[in-house]
């Protein structure tokens, strides 16, 4: 039977097909609309199979709030093109509210959200691998809960390749705002020194030296004074007794120099400021509360949101991409094999 152009417009409206794909399900189901929407379900599933081993590292995150609760996702493609994709886009956004909506516990209970047109997430991402022609996943999310009284900082940086959701208690939104552009520029990782582990500040501080120890290389070549090495990494690390012991010194130096100690009160904070600054490199390269903060470097994230009377409760930041290794023969390698060979033909 011969198939009209109207009968391709409403099967590609509702799968999302294109024109050609469309067309051919009709002509093979002899116009009948459900069966050519279940061909054509059936032969994305087969080409989403052939793209699952492919390597997805680009792509979009998602950030969606809902009241008390907001969500934030990561969704992959294989090159950046894609990500700009109006399907891809949306489908990113809805993934978004519809797990801040949902509430999910895991990857899997996300995937198996139905959506308003009846399908699962699931479903919408082999569809979406066929349609568009890459292989896009569904890779994380992250859903945070505040109370009333609580403020969500929602922030997305270079067009949605970072996301970030914070939480803050106290100020106000623009505030939580601001400290979500702080999280996405610093890359903290945790909130504060107490959830870091006892080797990897120890590692990470093993690393920093090594820095030095290099630095201290050139230095010697141009008769540059060598730059200390570190004692401690973290805040972990300092008790008191360490503490007491950095004050002590701090006033036999003063003495040393002949500073009267009528003003050793002014100037002894302002050292042992020094002294913590110096000896929690660690702290401000993966913990939230210990880096300065890029609104106001005079003081760490910490000290400002004190002196606003405010506290960062929770946050999650996601890059797209990161973690996941990138194979240098991956889609465009495929693309540029493909055009090859059409050349030659």
């Amino acid at each position: 039977m011969a198939i009209t152009a109207a009968q391709v417009k409403e099967l590609r409206e509702k799968t999302g097909a294109g024109v050609m794909d469309a067309k051919k399900a009709l002509v093979e189901t002899d116009g009948n609309i459900e069966k050519a929407t279940e061909l054509l379900r059936e032969k994305g599933m087969a080409k989403a199979a052939k793209k699952v081993d492919r390597i997805a590292a680009e792509g979009l995150t998602g950030v969606y709030v809902d009241g008390n609760f907001a969500a934030l996702v990561e969704v992959n493609s294989e090159t950046d093109f894609v990500a700009k994709n109006e399907q891809f886009v949306a489908l990113v956004n809805e993934s978004a509210e519809l797990i801040a909506k949902n509430k999910p516990a895991d990857n899997d209970a996300a995937l198996a959200i139905k959506m308003a047109s009846g399908k699962t997430l699931s479903e919408a991402y082999v569809e979406a691998t066929s349609t568009i022609g890459e292989k896009i996943s569904f890779r994380r999310f992250a859903l945070i809960e505040k109370t009333d009284a609580q403020h969500f900082g929602a922030y997305q940086h270079n067009g949605g390749r970072i996301g970030v959701i914070t939480v803050v208690d106290g100020a106000d939104d623009a505030l939580a705002k601001q400290v979500s552009m702080h999280i996405a520029a610093m890359k903290p990782v945790v909130l504060s020194h107490t959830e870091l582990e006892e080797q990897f500040v120890k590692d990470e501080l093993a690393q920093l030296n090594h820095v030095i120890e290099l630095d201290n290389e050139s230095r010697a070549m141009v008769d540059k004074p060598a730059l200390p090495f570190l004692t401690y990494g973290s805040k972990a690390q300092l008790t008191d007794e360490i503490v007491a012991a950095a004050e002590v010194a701090i006033k036999a130096e003063l003495a040393a120099e002949g500073k009267p100690e009528k003003i050793w009160d002014k100037i002894i904070p302002g050292k042992m400021e020094r002294f913590m600054l110096d000896n929690t490199k660690v702290d401000q390269a993966y913990t939230l509360l210990a880096q300065l903060y890029v609104m106001d470097d005079s003081k760490t994230v910490e000290q400002y949101l004190a002196s606003v009377n405010a506290t960062v409760v929770a946050f999650a930041r996601f890059e797209v991409g990161e973690g996941i290794e990138k194979a240098a023969n991956n889609f465009e390698a495929e693309v540029q094999a493909t055009m090859a060979a059409a050349l030659e033909k």
